[in-house]
């Protein structure tokens, strides 16, 4: 992968067995992103980037417009999501193992005496982890007969410019723990796209093809999830 600059915009080009040139600038952040055919030289590329130079502005100005969550402090009655669903927070302090749990419209944080911030922030994090480890199993097992694909692992991390992402010849695949926040469909929608990506790894037209035969709404949970509050984070690319 090379890159090229067009003023303070960085764009990435990857060079690909493709016909087409293929312009994309991707959530949360506004990467830019350009997949060129294997022989076309850089400098035809660069054209082509500066003709599409408004677009990629306006692209990148919707995206860093999207809302961000607050600073969170975990204390009582501060609000956490966990699949789309709004809970306030509760804390309990208490002389045993730390513990999350779910009660109506509440979050229950129970964690030992003079525990810090940081200490329930890192709980916090590790729970959101945890759920997301805990949902991913069923929606393997009912989407990889359907594509034809095993993955071999899966990963989830915090991930500062993805939703997810897929290594084609490892076949594993990672998720941001952030999905754990979002609606399950969410969730769902990026499974299957890195799960297509093991069958085609770039978004041409094949992959498009395989997401409307296979999620006919995947442009609209796309839509939902981007429009959703984001972490907080001094965002670069």
């Amino acid at each position: 992968m090379s890159q090229i600059n067009l003023g303070d915009i960085a764009v990435d080009v990857v060079l690909k067995d493709i016909k087409n040139l293929h312009l994309s600038v991707h959530p949360p952040t506004g990467r830019v992103r350009i997949s060129a055919p294997m022989r076309m030289r850089i400098d035809t590329i660069r054209v082509f980037a500066i003709s599409k130079l408004d677009w990629i502005k306006q692209q990148q100005t919707k995206l860093r417009e999207q809302e961000r969550e607050t600073p969170r402090d975990y204390v009582d009655r501060e609000s956490h999501y966990v699949w789309g669903k709004r809970y306030l927070l509760t804390v309990s302090e208490r002389d045993e193992p730390p513990s999350i749990e779910l009660k109506h419209s509440r979050m229950l944080l129970r964690v030992r005496p003079e525990t810090d911030e940081a200490k329930r922030q890192a709980l916090v994090e590790e729970w959101y982890r945890e759920q997301l480890r805990e949902a991913v199993p069923a929606l393997l097992a009912r989407w990889q007969p359907l594509l034809g694909v095993k993955v071999e692992r899966f990963f989830v991390q915090r991930m500062k410019t993805k939703w997810g992402s897929c290594n084609h010849k490892a076949r594993t695949i990672r998720l941001n723990t952030e999905l754990a926040k979002k609606p399950a469909e969410c969730l769902e929608y990026i499974v299957l796209h890195e799960l297509v990506h093991l069958v085609e790894p770039t978004h041409n037209a094949r992959f498009v093809a395989q997401m409307d035969q296979f999620m006919p709404k995947w442009q609209l949970h796309r839509q939902v999830l981007n429009r959703l509050p984001v972490r907080r984070e001094k965002w670069s690319y």
